[in-house]
């Protein structure tokens, strides 16, 4: 896998200048026609991680991949991407349409953690296929964006802050409920925030060198000092799944990432996400993909 973009590199490569907000580190925002950068047949986009969130609305018939997924766009589709999952888009026609904007975690410094709802998770759902109405509704949000930005009002990047939350409520609201969201104890809730930080504190995996610490449901609980009981209840009662299925699915996630989008070898990856025998993490990979890693590598390059 390529390294990480990072913003600066976004802006150097797209318009030869870097903003002073993102040479500053105080938090960057900014709002783009996705026409100026997806012109008829352009190259296709390396299959990278960024350094900062996207929210993107498409229209036209694409393919995006993110992380081990595939999604295929028929009309129009807004996507959100976070700085842990890499992603590309594979155009279809010629010519996509539709607008996106980028902005840093340090946009939202004291003001939200993005990383609470779904759509920036790494096993929530990204990518919203809309009907025409529901695109009609938030291109009008895209629209007041730029109607912001452009303005002279003091406290517009305040408004451009509401309007990123009314994106993702937007999008949340197209999906059905999870009724049992409303029953978690705020507990629950605190626990699971923090076993959420904790586990995805040690991804992305960017280099062979680099390896998983915290392996076991016991290994977050020591972490956490609490009993590991007590951490698995609370993660059923909040997240309605056990603490090592958690796990389980964050490293399948990973490893079928590091499969598809790096050359290392298997003992590599196996090594990066906490094994200790190579035969081993070929016998997860191979129960949770059913694939093993060297074939899964095959069919995804086919």
């Amino acid at each position: 896998m390529n390294k990480r973009v990072s913003i600066e590199e976004f802006y150097e490569s797209s318009h030869k200048f870097v903003p002073e907000s993102v040479k500053s580190g105080i938090g960057h925002f900014n709002v783009f026609k996705l026409d100026e950068f997806a012109g008829p047949k352009p190259k296709a986009m390396p299959f990278n991680r960024r350094d900062y969130f996207k929210i993107s609305l498409v229209k036209g018939k694409s393919r995006v991949h993110y992380a081990d997924k595939i999604v295929n766009v028929q009309k129009q589709v807004i996507v959100f991407s976070n700085p842990q999952i890499p992603y590309n888009w594979e155009m279809i026609d010629e010519q996509l349409r539709g607008y996106f904007c980028v902005f840093t975690d340090a946009f939202f410094h004291q003001f939200g953690n993005l990383t609470q709802y779904p759509v920036f998770q790494p096993n929530g759902n990204p990518v919203f296929q809309l009907t025409d109405e529901q695109l009609e509704t938030i291109s009008s949000i895209f629209q007041r964006m730029f109607t912001e930005i452009d303005s002279d009002y003091a406290y517009k990047y305040d408004v451009l802050r509401n309007l990123v939350f009314e994106l993702i409520h937007t999008a949340l609201k197209l999906q059905p409920a999870d009724l049992n969201m409303n029953l978690h104890s705020n507990a629950s809730e605190r626990i699971s925030g923090l076993f959420m930080e904790l586990l995805e504190r040690q991804f992305p995996i960017e280099s062979p060198m680099q390896r998983m610490q915290l392996r076991s449901a016991s290994d977050f609980a020591t972490q956490l000092s609490m009993h590991v009981n007590h951490l698995n209840r609370a993660l059923k009662a909040s997240m309605q799944k056990s603490t090592s299925n958690l796990i389980t699915e964050r490293v399948v996630q990973e490893a079928k990432i590091l499969v598809r989008h790096t050359n290392w070898n298997i003992s590599e990856i196996a090594n990066t996400l906490g094994f200790e025998e190579t035969a081993h993490f070929s016998n997860f990979f191979k129960k949770h993909a059913n694939h093993s890693p060297a074939s899964y590598r095959k069919l995804e390059n086919i």
